[in-house]
């Protein structure tokens, strides 16, 4: 008797009407009730991901080309139900996956449908008809067809993967080889181009970012407590209004409340209702305790429709305000119309708070749980232990075959949390159930539209633009211009730009504050401990990110120098003529767009890289065994919060000389206005930073009298 033959693994059946688009081992608990059936006109992609912010990708076969609509479908089905060998990956030498992501997979499907209407065009009715030659063909049309390099490759895989699954399927289709699989793919792209990435996005401006985090942070810590109040005293007048039953003594409580502002003309409480002013029922069947019918039958009998639109008044809620702005209370009381929108606002402030503070990438942040941040036990000093905050990273998760995993995987390092994120992350906790996701949909959601997951980046660009316009309002009611949140110069402040803005700052402001006093200096230290920092053996951390804008500011410093010198400027200090030495070379390096590991060993170049500190008014150029700063020798870049004046390291500039007599100008001023000992102390300091620009000026070197 003969043994039957091993079963392929990697063939995949031929599947029937009602076989389930998404296998059931690999559908999501969070989606599995959108998974479709194969013979559905759209097939949702949502099952293939827990990705709580993911898009809802669907399939929606009647944008394809009819003639190649069935073909495309079971092509289709193979990409989601299979897996490509691992022998074909090897043979490659690429990262291409035998099962990709839901959002590469749907990425990938639309270059078919592109492929397939191109094909139609060109006559051709089915896939046997896309030979090696016609996708030649296509090659060079896409190479022509004016994407960048990266878009084109990426085109070009996915066909291979086209192909590749041709090959696993119960009813091959016969399309061609790719010629760039067989020939190679530099023929079929176009010229390289500079790339993207988050070192090429543009930083929030300070002018922006600065009142955009104070405000965030002003609705967090002072202002969510009333707000909080304030929504759940709103819920329970709509749930008491609800369950009310028509009584006696709802309707003499109801008389007695309206009658009275009926009769003196006063402002009756309104709200909205399809874009009309209408008669706030809910509230007034809440606070009364008469039904809604009640209220109804009221308004009917006394004709308050048309009253409430002549004068309609606010619906006050019976809540405490705590809260101040400026010192002085920001309202004088809650309002039932406004709950809504300020618990949507507070929302936004947390989020705002969680992304800049931290450095996560927006999808990150709308990952987290109630429960990620817990607090922190004592630790042998007697000091509280750094706040760590544990989540998923669902861009780069995958199994233990390498294929990407949907339900993401939990970071190996955690973020670090400074005291403003546990803030924020406590005050979320408060907005959502125990164990719930911190921005869930349906709790973030006033208008409780249906859907599954979090929030979605998309929505919160809206609703950052919101916050802003709410802030301004706020800042000019309470007369506070200065906190006035101005437009961006680079447009919009979306969601993708809070990551880049915090290396931004923390790289060129290190003696600054955020807001509220919090020093970038510190949270450098926070994010860079190799202990306890954020992602420290993460590939695509926030610190790599801070060592790309770290390395740029050093190479714009020393470039800004050079052009300086150039004009006849001079520079002055114990590291001057390293100054000048390191601003001729930085020629090489201006402009580059620099990858982690290219920012990581510029850094060590102590011949390259010049320091701006604006708070010192000097430039450093860090030498680990000499830095003052660096006490323990360990740092590859120097700790511009604690630069010391006595250092050999330091050199200073014209332009930073005449910040020191301008400051000095300020303090003489000021003196004039305190108390005589604090007056005296300003002018000492004035006189020390005039006699720092004086010598300056004896000690200082130009490019002629320079030896470089």
């Amino acid at each position: 008797m003969t043994a039957a033959p091993d079963l392929d693994p990697y063939l995949l059946p031929l599947p029937a009407p009602g076989t389930p688009v998404v296998p059931s081992h690999l559908a999501s608990a969070m989606h599995a009730h959108l998974n479709g059936r194969y013979a559905d006109p759209e097939w949702q992609l949502a099952p293939l991901t827990d990705n709580p912010s993911g898009r809802k990708h669907a399939i929606l076969w009647r944008n394809w080309p009819a003639s190649f609509e069935g073909e495309m479908r079971l092509a289709v089905w193979n990409l989601i139900n299979g897996e490509l060998r691992p022998v074909f990956l090897l043979q490659r030498g690429t990262r291409m996956r035998g099962r990709t992501s839901s959002i590469h997979l749907y990425d990938t499907t639309r270059n078919w449908k592109q492929l397939a209407h191109w094909l139609d065009d060109r006559g051709a009715r089915s896939l046997a008809d896309c030979s090696t030659s016609l996708l030649h063909e296509y090659g060079l049309h896409l190479r022509d067809a004016n994407c960048t390099r990266k878009a084109v490759l990426k085109i070009l895989v996915s066909l291979t993967r086209l192909w590749a699954f041709d090959q696993l399927s119960a009813r091959p289709n016969g399309i061609g080889r790719p010629p760039w699989d067989d020939l190679g793919v530099d023929d079929y792209l176009p010229a390289a181009t500079p790339g993207g990435g988050e070192n090429t996005t543009e930083p929030l401006a300070e002018q922006t970012m600065g009142p955009l985090l104070t405000w965030a942070m002003r609705m967090v810590d002072d202002l969510s407590g009333d707000i909080l109040a304030a929504w759940a005293e709103r819920q329970r007048l709509i749930k008491a209004a609800q369950a009310t039953t028509a009584t006696p003594a709802g309707h003499a409580a109801l008389e007695a409340y309206l009658r009275p502002l009926v009769a003196s003309q006063m402002p009756l409480p309104a709200t909205t209702s399809n874009g009309n002013l209408v008669l706030a029922r809910y509230y007034i069947s809440g606070v009364t305790g008469a039904s809604p019918g009640q209220v109804d039958g009221f308004r009917y009998r006394r004709g308050l429709t048309a009253m409430v639109e002549q004068r309609p008044g606010p619906c006050p809620l019976d809540v405490p305000v705590t809260g101040r702005i400026a010192g002085k209370p920001w309202r004088t009381a809650l309002d039932y119309n406004e709950a809504p929108f300020l618990i949507r606002h507070l929302g936004t402030a947390a989020w705002v708070v969680c992304a800049y503070l931290t450095g996560m990438r927006p999808q990150e942040v709308l990952g987290l749980r109630a429960g990620c941040c817990p607090d922190t036990a004592a630790g042998p000093d007697g000091q509280p232990g750094r706040h760590l905050i544990r989540g998923h990273e669902f861009k780069t998760a995958t199994d233990d075959d390498g294929n990407h995993q949907s339900s993401g995987a939990e970071r190996e390092v955690p973020w670090v949390a400074i005291t403003p994120v546990v803030n924020a992350i406590r005050v979320l906790e408060r907005m959502v159930p125990e164990g719930h996701l911190l921005f869930d949909h349906s709790a973030h959601d006033a208008g409780n539209r249906p859907g599954t997951g979090s929030l979605k980046v998309s929505a919160l660009r809206g609703r950052i633009e919101d916050f802003v316009a709410w802030a301004n309002r706020e800042a000019s009611r309470h007369e506070l211009p200065g906190e006035t949140i101005p437009d961006d110069p680079h447009g919009h402040i979306g969601t993708a730009r809070f990551r880049r803005s915090l290396a931004w700052h923390i790289a060129r402001r290190p003696g600054g504050h955020v807001a509220l006093a919090i020093q970038y200096g510190h949270m450098r230290t926070a994010f860079g401990s190799p202990s306890e920092g954020y992602a420290g053996r993460s590939r695509d951390g926030i610190h790599d990110l801070i060592n790309m804008e770290t390395a740029l500011a050093g190479v714009d410093t020393a470039a800004a120098l050079r052009e300086e010198m150039e004009g006849g400027g001079g520079v002055s200090g114990p590291a001057a003529g390293r100054a000048l030495r390191a601003a001729a070379v930085a020629a090489r390096f201006e402009g580059a767009l620099l990858t982690p590991a290219g920012a990581r060993k510029l850094m060590q170049n102590e011949d390259v890289v010049i320091y701006d500190n604006p708070h010192a008014a000097v430039l450093c150029l860090h030498k680990r065994d000499t830095a003052l700063c660096n006490h323990d020798k360990a740092r590859d870049t120097p700790r511009l919060d604690r630069c010391d004046p006595r250092c050999a390291n330091i050199a200073r500039t014209d332009r930073q000389a005449a910040q020191l007599r301008e400051r000095a100008a300020t303090l003489d001023a000021q003196a004039g206005y305190v108390p005589q000992p604090i007056g005296d102390r300003m002018r000492a300091n004035a006189a020390r930073l005039r006699e720092l620009a004086d010598k300056h000026d004896r000690t200082r070197i130009t490019l002629d009298r320079s030896a470089v």
